[in-house]
């Protein structure tokens, strides 16, 4: 099933997509307290997912699709996890560009575990908005990710139970801010630069994720996705969920030791490579960015304007 948030008539809800068009998953539930959003559905379960079959066997009156508006299928997950350096053709481009290499190794998985990271549930974007750009960076990156939506709390699971935790798949971007501007005439100490790059992580706006939900019953191989980016029409990222140092099964088990997963919680699983700070070809103002993971979807979005003033706080009054 295809799962999607949508707003009509300036109201939110969800809905499963099918051939017919959008079935409104609250107005068609049966039984009391029906959910008002996807992660709602989630949180109920296998009752839940019992439901949304019915629904969408069901010949329930469907929406046209050309009449809503896509959002983010998960609008506030309780978490937004990512993971630095997972596809080691990246990894290898990022190590060259000085002040991103991070202490990043092109290692084995049976010799290395994977490195994680928050980011804000600010950061959710929904398909075709503007990516706003922050007052703190000159310098915006792209980085297109298979996301990995968890079904149901998971605490130190192996690889094996993984995919029983997992509700579905979506395209994200891990949009990148690669410089910051409070760095100039700054004090230099031991670990800035990790610092800098995990700033540039939070923006406002900074995961874009869409356009829906796929259920993983309908994903067969989450490890043979094709994957492609392109910004106005160029190629700039182009690879496989088969390069993956750890397989979504992997991460999830050990996200899961570190802290419970719960229904909604959002995992980036890496870029691959070809971003632009390898090259040094950053986006610019008004960039068409298009991502597509096989069976997924596409996931289109535009960077804002640039900032007319940057956030200086070392500047002398």
């Amino acid at each position: 099933m295809k799962l999607l948030t949508y707003r009509r008539d300036e109201k939110v809800s969800c809905g499963i997509l099918t051939e017919r068009g959008v079935v409104d998953i609250p107005s068609a539930w049966k039984g009391p307290n029906p959910p008002r959003c996807l992660k709602e559905v989630l949180e109920q379960g296998r009752l839940g997912q019992e439901q949304l079959r019915r629904l969408a066997e069901s010949r329930t009156k469907a929406i046209p699709r050309e009449s809503v508006q896509v959002l983010a299928p998960i609008a506030r997950p309780g978490k937004v996890l990512a993971l630095a350096g997972n596809y080691s053709a990246h990894i290898k481009e990022a190590s060259v560009h000085h002040g991103y290499q991070l202490g990043l190794s092109d290692s084995t998985r049976q010799t290395t575990v994977p490195r994680p990271f928050l980011k804000p549930a600010t950061c959710i974007l929904d398909p075709g908005a503007t990516i706003p750009w922050p007052v703190y960076s000159r310098e915006i990156d792209y980085e297109l990710e298979l996301a990995v939506v968890i079904g149901a709390p998971a605490k130190s699971i192996s690889a094996e139970q993984a995919r029983d935790y997992v509700a579905g798949y979506a395209v994200a971007n891990d949009v990148s801010a690669r410089s910051v501007t409070f760095s100039q005439d700054r004090q230099k100490r031991p670990w800035d630069e990790f610092y800098d790059w995990l700033n540039g992580k939070w923006a406002d706006g900074f995961c874009p994720m869409g356009p829906y939900l796929v259920t993983a019953d309908e994903v067969a191989e989450v490890q043979n996705l094709k994957m492609v980016l392109n910004v106005n029409g160029e190629v700039r990222q182009n690879a496989n969920t088969a390069q993956m140092i750890y397989a979504v099964a992997d991460i999830v088990s050990f996200l899961s030791h570190l802290m419970t997963l719960e229904p909604g919680d959002v995992i980036c699983t890496g870029t691959p490579s070809g971003v632009g700070v390898a090259t040094g070809d950053f986006l610019k103002a008004g960039d068409r960015i298009e991502c597509t993971i096989e069976g997924l979807g596409v996931l289109t979005n535009t960077l804002g304007p640039r900032p007319e003033q940057f956030y200086e706080p070392l500047a002398s009054p």
